[in-house]
């Protein structure tokens, strides 16, 4: 307890020292881009709340060593991988000059460390022809460093309005301490809420005003996290069906996949150039933005009530992943359902046939 008090505490007193000392700073770190397809923001603001969470996991680590004698320097080895894509994602938001390229190569390369170092390799999907290509290393190898940096990037792409990227993490977090608290795995748990606490500290500055931003290199870093211990938590028991670590992050995953198709096929575009219509985006501009002023100073304005419509959203995928994290076949059923679901809103929202139930009071 007192560990995740410490990683929540110094993650919040770390970002109020950002943000009222953001005058010495905000020429680098200031998302000053106004103009872009996805900015809904009115004025600069710190993009570098990663900082903050790291220095929560981080100091919660060390408590974490003092006082627990089981896998001493197990977080400590995550932290240590996690470096090139924090880092990477810290630069960008520094210099705003690295190409998306560059990033997924850096996090490729911390997914490659925590195959290595943590043995975070995906053993299994319950599908016997799937199964049995795992069964090669290489391939298995190569299908957990691209699932690591997808959901890495996948966390960066939904990080699109206040509260957003933060809270999913959060309640995706505690599904992941849910279930190995089940199994009794104390140490993904452990991990699981040290992560969320840290993401807590940030997320009370971030949330509804949005006085400082996650940037690049703190989403990174979140979606590394989640998509590491959602791996460890099938590698290290066998009763949890694959499928569980797919639902729990259906939401990112599907959002990016379907970036990626919309992208290329409909398009034409390359997959890392920015647009306007993600499903965050739509919800606030065809839901949201002709109820709300756009207007920072205001605590409610549209960009504060789009981030809650996701939440609900990756609720429908975290709740069955936690209640049926045995069954695969259930577990299937429930990402097919999420998956069409997600697709029939989009397609209402996007043709302007948005269902009443998702208009605002």
């Amino acid at each position: 307890m007192i560990s995740l008090l410490s990683a929540f505490f110094s993650s919040f007193i770390a970002n109020l020292l950002i943000i009222r000392f953001k005058h010495l700073h905000g020429h680098y770190s200031g998302d000053n881009d106004l103009s872009g397809p996805q900015k809904f923001h009115a004025g600069s603001v710190p993009r570098i709340g990663g900082i903050s969470i790291v220095i929560g996991v981080l100091i919660a680590t060390l408590m974490h060593l003092q006082a627990t004698p089981p896998d001493p320097n197990f977080a400590s080895t995550i932290l240590l991988c996690a470096i090139p894509t924090f880092a990477i994602g810290l630069t960008e938001d520094l210099t705003k000059t690295v190409s998306i390229r560059t990033r997924l190569l850096f996090t490729a390369l911390t997914a490659v460390l925590a195959v290595h170092y943590l043995g975070a390799q995906i053993p299994r999907l319950d599908i016997s022809g799937f199964d049995y290509l795992l069964s090669i290393p290489l391939v298995a190898i190569v299908f957990t460093v691209f699932a690591i940096t997808g959901l890495s990037n996948a966390y960066n792409i939904i990080d699109g309005f206040n509260g957003l990227s933060s809270m999913v993490g959060i309640i995706t977090l505690l599904g992941l301490a849910y279930v190995s608290f089940i199994v009794g795995d104390t140490l993904i748990t452990h991990l699981s809420l040290v992560m969320a606490s840290s993401i807590m500290g940030f997320f009370f500055w971030n949330y509804p005003r949005g006085l400082i931003f996650l940037g690049d290199g703190g989403a990174y870093l979140i979606g590394f996290w989640i998509a590491l211990l959602s791996i460890l938590l099938v590698v290290r028991h066998s009763e949890i069906s694959p499928w569980f670590a797919v639902l729990i992050n259906s939401y990112p995953i599907l959002e990016t996949l379907f970036t990626i198709y919309r992208r290329i096929i409909h398009q034409g575009k390359s997959p890392g150039q920015a647009d306007g219509i993600h499903f965050h985006t739509l919800i606030y501009r065809r839901i949201l933005k002709s109820s709300s002023a756009k207007n920072i100073n205001n605590w409610f304005s549209a960009n504060a009530k789009t981030a809650p419509y996701l939440w609900v959203l990756s609720s429908f995928a975290v709740v069955p992943a936690i209640l049926w994290w045995q069954s695969t076949p259930i577990l299937i059923l429930s990402e097919v359902v999420f998956a069409i679901t997600y697709v029939w809103i989009y397609k209402r929202v996007v043709n302007f046939r948005t269902p009443k139930w998702l208009r605002p009071l």
